[in-house]
């Protein structure tokens, strides 16, 4: 294994293969070196994986359970869930063509693998449904907000439409519902300072300069409640949910803001009542004005 710039090979069952690097040091096996490195995962997990073909050498071969660990060089595995906690809701798809996919995703549905969720994504779930291997979203939702996700079918042309999420040249229009505040006056826009928070998958306002800003109306009055229209100027992590919870108006069902809540995740009752309504751009290849808009609606009363 002496290829230290070796490439991953492509995704399986629509699942990327993660890459890493092989140090000097005193394993036999390249299963010893996995479970010591993981050991999260064990032993006998590794050794299944690689007894399947689920660990490849640098050149993308299938490595043994007992394949001697060669320092220098790079390996590449398959993530596997044992036990993941199915999703009972499908996204939408509402546009494809060569270059772009648009997907309204429902709630509770992550948009990419991360922690204990993997094969329930709807990048997994698209690229399985639709065989496309290399489709990459070009931005994130929360998996506890509903509404479009715009995806790169096109490697070749991704770099054009990411470059558009990082000039702030696409319109995002999302929807919250959201007590309703009388001592304010609509429309406002809201400025503050957000930085990582404590546990660190939180976000807490801070003094200094203000790195988020949100433009808040009311869009409909809803008894106790009212229906929010929410214009992101920045795209920080969790911006909408701290912002309204910051003014006094947490989001519906919201397990994080004002304060964290246990909460279950086989449990899909109680949806985060937010939805990423609509986005719409000038497209970067032939200057068309492209408009997107969710198919979804948040709950019809305050119940």
């Amino acid at each position: 294994m002496t290829d230290r710039f070796s490439s991953p090979p492509p995704p399986r069952d629509g699942v990327g293969a993660s890459t890493v690097q092989l140090p000097e040091g005193r394993w036999d096996r390249v299963l010893d070196f996995l479970a010591e490195q993981f050991p999260g995962i064990g032993a006998e997990a590794w050794r299944s994986r690689l007894a399947r073909g689920l660990v490849l050498d640098a050149r993308g071969l299938p490595l043994a359970p007992d394949s001697p660990y060669r320092a220098g060089g790079h390996l590449h595995y398959y993530r596997e869930l044992e036990q993941e906690t199915p999703v009972p809701f499908e996204a939408q798809l509402l546009h494809r063509d060569e270059h772009l996919l648009v997907a309204d995703k429902p709630h509770f549905l992550p948009v990419v693998p991360a922690g204990r969720h993997l094969q329930e994504t709807l990048l997994l779930r698209l690229r399985r449904r639709l065989d496309l291997p290399e489709l990459a979203p070009l931005h994130r939702l929360d998996r506890g907000t509903a509404g479009l996700v715009l995806f790169s079918v096109d490697e070749r042309t991704r770099g054009r439409y990411q470059s558009l999420f990082a000039q702030r040249a696409v319109v995002k229009v999302y929807e919250a519902l959201a007590p309703h505040l009388p001592q304010r006056e609509f429309p406002l826009r809201y400025r503050s300072r957000l930085e990582p928070g404590d546990p660190f998958f939180l976000m807490r306002e801070v003094g200094g300069e203000p790195n988020s800003e949100t433009g808040i109306e009311i869009a409909e009055r809803r008894g106790a409640l009212d229906l929010y229209r929410l214009h992101p100027v920045t795209g920080r992590k969790h911006q909408l949910r701290v912002h309204l919870a910051a003014l006094g108006a947490p989001i519906l069902n919201d397990d994080f803001y004002p304060e964290l809540r246990p909460a279950d995740e086989a449990d899909f009752s109680r949806p985060l009542q937010l939805l990423a309504r609509s986005l719409e751009f000038r497209d970067p290849l032939d200057g068309r004005f492209r408009r997107f808009e969710s198919r979804r609606q948040l709950l019809e009363s305050s119940d």
